[in-house]
């Protein structure tokens, strides 16, 4: 009976296109911003072995289980989950919620990547170099944020409005290449600097001195924002996705190409600030500064810096818009099937109401900044309350709902339609038992830690 497909639901039109939309999906800002100083912080190399493992298990668990319920039920997210089980039918509401939460504040972000590549591309890449002015300066105003953020969000929604083959599959096509040669490019680059070594020897050896639980549930919450989990990404491009093409085979294909992005972003910037500070290792604790105020200060101070930076900016623009086209399509793919609308309304309703809650976060830095919740701005609020909350909560009742509910047969018969499921075993352990008691762990530390 799942087997028959859905004839009027557009989908990709190759088993690559499907493989480097999903990929564009996963390599977002959460790689290439996130991922270095999170190793950064906590041991380096012991952080890069840990994100491996789970990489490997925990998140091949979770992305080949929301694969095939796109696949299987070839609907959006919110009526996915309905389709499995009408009990767990609030499950798709809470899971079609994350994107709407986070694309708006992801495209806010997205504005100030373009800043600050319009600032290098024009070769006043030394104003960005400062103690944190340039940056704060910036988002302290509204004007400026809300023009570079609407350019963002119409870049997005074009590639969404031409669909997911004229669009997304091509977009990615062509983008994610470019980004790897770009990111490999300038990690080349970046190693041949005087004491770059050091940097990338503390980055790749494990220390296992720097190994805490705290290394453990930065790695789980990573895979999160790495692997574009639990928000409905993937339910949504497994709906487009062709019964032919083997899913177990594609979910080891993004993982290599998502993981490689973000080790290759970490072998730019951990040894690029290393240089930078002297070897100082606690300018990589900048936390998420670090793109906007130190990143701009080593460029300032290298050889050639201007075209570098302006080239490593392109980069995270190129990754920042993937990742907002997927999830953009999420949103327009659970408004045109709940309302039986056109792709173009639905993406011009879509882009209006996140312009609208993106002022929000804008505003939250400039003519709000007073005003905080749980002590948080506005944008870090919306992510904690996407990241930390709902998404481990969408996560352990995805696992419950096929560990004990539907049973994994109903995963594992999807990933058989073509190809013996080689990682079976492996798939049932971690969805019933380990993924359940990891994303407990994330929840109450995330509770614990914040509140």
């Amino acid at each position: 009976m799942h087997q028959k497909e859905n004839h009027e639901k557009s989908g990709f039109g190759s088993r690559l296109g499907f493989i480097l939309a999903a990929a564009g999906s996963a390599v977002g800002l959460g790689n290439i911003w996130r991922f270095p100083y999170l190793a950064a912080k906590y041991g380096g190399g012991i952080f890069l072995l840990v994100y491996l493992i789970f990489a490997v298990t925990f998140g091949f668990a979770l992305m080949i289980t929301e694969i095939s319920i796109g696949r299987r039920t070839g609907k959006s997210v919110i009526h996915a989950y309905t389709a499995m089980d009408k009990h767990f039918a609030p499950l798709g509401w809470l899971a079609g919620a994350i994107p709407v939460i986070i694309l708006p504040y992801y495209c806010v972000i997205g504005g100030w990547v373009l800043k600050y590549l319009t600032t290098f591309a024009a070769g006043s890449g030394h104003q960005a170099a400062d103690s944190g002015d340039f940056f704060t300066g910036f988002i302290g105003q509204a004007g400026m944020p809300t023009l570079f953020f609407g350019i963002f969000i119409l870049l997005t929604g074009i590639v969404v409005m031409l669909g997911v083959q004229k669009g997304i599959e091509k977009v990615s096509k062509i983008l994610m290449p470019v980004l790897f040669l770009l990111i490999v490019g300038i990690g080349i680059y970046t190693l041949t600097l005087p004491g770059a070594i050091d940097g990338l020897i503390y980055y790749v050896k494990p220390d296992f001195s720097e190994f805490s639980i705290k290394t453990v549930i930065a790695a789980m919450g990573q895979l999160f924002y790495s692997m574009s989990l639990a928000m409905g990404i993937m339910i949504t491009y497994g709906s487009y996705m062709r019964k032919e093409d083997n899913i177990e085979r594609s979910v080891r294909q993004i993982e290599i190409f998502d993981t490689a992005v973000a080790f290759l972003a970490g072998m730019i910037i951990v040894p690029a600030v290393f240089v930078f500070s002297g070897g100082d290792k606690s300018a990589l604790n900048a936390g998420p500064s670090l793109m906007f105020i130190t990143l701009p200060n080593v460029f300032d101070s290298m050889a050639g810096g201007q075209i570098v930076g302006a080239v490593f900016f392109i980069l995270v623009a190129l990754a920042a818009l993937t990742s907002s086209i997927s999830l953009m399509e999420t949103v327009v793919s659970m408004i045109s099937e709940r309302f039986k609308l056109k792709r173009i309304p639905s993406c011009l309703i879509v882009m209006g109401v996140s312009f609208l809650i993106g002022l929000l976060s804008i505003f939250g830095y400039s003519i709000w900044s007073n005003f905080t919740i749980f002590k948080m701005q506005i944008l870090d609020f919306f992510d904690f309350i996407s990241n930390n909350i709902m998404m481990p909560i969408v996560a352990l009742l995805t696992c419950i709902l096929v560990g004990f509910v539907v049973k994994t047969k109903y995963v594992e018969d999807e990933v058989e339609l073509n190809a013996k499921f080689k990682s079976r075993q492996l798939y049932r352990i971690m969805v019933k038992y380990v993924c359940p008691i990891c994303m407990l762990v994330i929840l109450f530390s995330s509770l614990f830690i914040t509140l």
